[in-house]
């Protein structure tokens, strides 16, 4: 992985190479894909990547400024250091909530290097009156910074070395629009299939050095809720599981041993979903009823379930969403262990 060109290591990695190689690398670096080659899933947008990156070397430039979008947990950052590999760039990581005056990004752009890449997560946070001064540092390679105040007060202009910024976000609807579109690619990253995740189960228990056969790589990605990040959790704990109940071996029965200890189903449902879903029924008759009344009964914050637990019961069919609240529905009632009432579907 590339690494910042403050660490003493650091090295200009030879283009689609890795600079350092996976079993040298530390465990959570090694558990990240090294190229586009390896990386399992989001076909599209590792296509539309690989046509910038080809194009960006062919005519040795700097590489377009990017966007990478969607859930967490599906490898926005791993794709952002993958571009620093193949580029053969250093890369700088920050996050939104870091950048908190216009001072901080002013120092961060000014160290940056001739083509370095410029990461920052949860780009949303970033505050709008920050937010204003990567507009001109994105399309003329240039930010203009106050000096003094009042009378003395003065405009200094700074040049810039030509950066990529690659932005990501869970939440694109916060970023500006004048901000969006400064962006070449807007890329979502989408939840991953059963077959995707099993290939990269596969992969990362031999990193992990975990001895999993292909019925508990099944159900590894059975329960990953369709998220590369939540399948190495899983593979963590499965691991010290087998080692310290089943002599290395994870087989079926024993990988769901142990993630039925997590208190995560069959389907992926922890324990939170599932006092989501009954606090649903038992306490609201299967809606309409809204989050703030649903974390009020479970003791939960009302923007975390929002955040976290939300979309993939909606997304796996458990509560549908309308304009009165949140509705829970057959699938849901089933989940939370209920018989569904006899209703008019069109109440829905």
């Amino acid at each position: 992985m590339a690494r910042a060109k403050d660490d003493p290591e650091s090295t200009q990695p030879a283009a689609g190479k890795a600079a350092v190689s996976a079993p040298n690398r530390p465990l959570d670096q090694a558990l990240r894909p090294p190229s586009l080659a390896d990386f399992v899933g989001q076909p599209r947008t590792v296509e539309r990547l690989r046509v910038m990156v080809g194009a960006a070397r062919r005519e040795g430039r700097t590489l377009d400024h990017i966007l990478l979008h969607g859930p967490p947990g599906l490898g926005k950052t791993t794709l952002a250091m993958i571009l620093a590999e193949e580029m053969g760039r250093p890369i700088r990581v920050t996050s939104g909530p870091v950048v908190e005056k216009a001072s901080d990004l002013a120092g961060l752009l000014t160290s940056l290097q001739e083509g370095e890449l410029l990461f920052i997560d949860e780009i949303h946070r970033i505050p709008k009156t920050v937010e204003e001064f990567l507009y001109s540092a994105m399309e003329d390679f240039r930010i203009d910074i106050m000096i003094d105040q009042g009378p003395n007060a003065r405009s200094v202009r700074l040049d810039l070395p030509k950066f990529t910024l690659v932005g990501a976000t869970t939440r694109t609807g916060l970023l500006t629009a004048p901000l969006r579109s400064r962006f070449t690619l807007q890329t979502r990253l989408d939840y991953y299939t059963r077959a995707q995740l099993l290939t990269i189960v596969a992969r990362n228990a031999k990193l992990l050095h975990l001895d999993l056969d292909q019925g508990g790589a099944e159900e590894v990605a059975r329960r990953a809720r369709g998220t590369p990040r939540i399948v190495n959790n899983l593979l963590r704990f499965t691991r010290d599981y087998a080692l310290e109940r089943a002599a290395g071996k994870a087989d079926a029965a024993v990988t769901a041993a142990a993630l039925e200890l997590l208190e995560i189903d069959q389907n992926g449902l922890d324990d939170m979903d599932h006092r989501f879903l009954r606090a649903m029924a038992q306490k609201h008759n299967g809606g309409p009823v809204g989050l703030s009344s649903i974390g009020a009964a479970i003791g939960e914050d009302a923007h975390t379930l929002e955040e976290v637990h939300e979309p993939f019961l909606v997304q796996e069919g458990y509560v549908t969403r309308t304009p009165q609240g949140r509705v829970l529905t057959d699938k849901g009632w089933l989940a939370a262990g209920l018989t569904p009432p006899s209703r008019d579907s069109s109440a829905l």
